[in-house]
């Protein structure tokens, strides 16, 4: 009998995708770097709100423009926009406070931790399993975030923990969004998401006493992150998720820690100490062992 061997080969991505990969780790990796920027000049809440509005002006403007901004959408999912938008404010008003207290580069290393809190909802709400590799690296991450967040009296303690409650908060919006958005147009579902978060951080910034005019220098700084940390990077990130398998997409994203780490130091002479580099190498380890079992 002839025996007939079948050669698979590995995808072959274009120059285009890696282009928009690339932009994609700067962006990404720029989003404590924005909330570090903004710290002296407005407080936390109130800018995550600002932040949040200008992007939804941005792209509800753009959706309208094309005559594709349906508000019965937002009537027929009501319940579902207003559970993502106020897990999604949370998480951003939480990630926000934290860097009065923590690096931008640790904080991009333990935000990492969301794939696993994203494999643990998988479990437990999904009904999914786990394989031997995946319960080890999920061990490994845990390992690393209690090795940067274990400060007993320490301001870094505080802010890390701030980091993986906000974490959680993004994770279960994911999870929220994988089971309930397929029939949902992707446009209606940005600007909607967005329109809901912004009415809460509205809420939080005025229930915190925090909302002020801000002044021109500030409003520059706020109109580059909704334009370049919301509308540009969460596009990219769309745009990349659908040429890249997932599990590429998010062994490739792990990269943006790096050049968080190294952005912060040349903007704010800011460096991980040894603990947190230590403890954020066993967080990117073990999100590459969990999705190295996703394979």
């Amino acid at each position: 009998m002839q025996q007939i061997t079948v050669k698979i080969s590995a995808p072959v991505f274009s120059g285009r995708a890696y282009a928009l990969f690339a932009a994609l780790l700067v962006v990404d990796s720029f989003h404590y770097i924005f909330a570090r920027l903004l710290l002296p000049h407005i407080h936390p809440t109130a800018s995550a709100f600002f932040v949040l509005a200008i992007a939804t002006a941005q792209v509800m403007g753009y959706a309208a423009l094309r005559g594709e901004l349906r508000w019965r959408v937002a009537l027929r999912h009501f319940w579902f926009f207003a559970s993502i938008g106020f897990l999604i404010a949370a998480s951003t008003v939480l990630s926000y406070l934290s860097i009065a207290y923590i690096d931008p580069g640790t904080a991009s290393m333990l935000g990492k931790t969301g794939v696993v809190f994203s494999l643990l909802l998988g479990v437990f709400w999904l009904r999914e399993h786990l394989s031997r590799m995946q319960v080890a690296g999920a061990v490994l991450a845990v390992t690393g975030a209690f090795t940067i967040s274990y400060y007993p009296g320490a301001v870094m303690q505080w802010g890390a923990l701030l980091i993986l409650l906000s974490t959680f908060f993004y994770a279960l919006h994911t999870a929220i969004v994988k089971r309930w958005s397929d029939t949902i147009n992707f446009l209606d579902f940005f600007a909607f998401r967005l329109l809901f978060t912004s009415i809460f951080l509205f809420f939080f910034a005025v229930g915190g006493g925090h909302l002020r005019w801000p002044d021109a220098m500030t409003w520059l700084l706020l109109l580059l992150t909704g334009t370049v940390d919301v509308v540009i990077s969460r596009a990219l990130y769309y745009q990349t998720l659908r040429l890249f398998p997932m599990s590429i997409h998010t062994i490739i994203l792990m990269l943006s820690p790096v050049a968080a780490i190294a952005a912060s130091l040349a903007l704010f002479g800011e460096f991980p100490g040894a603990r947190e580099l230590v403890g954020g190498a066993l967080v990117l380890a073990g999100v590459w062992i969990v999705n190295r079992a996703r394979r």
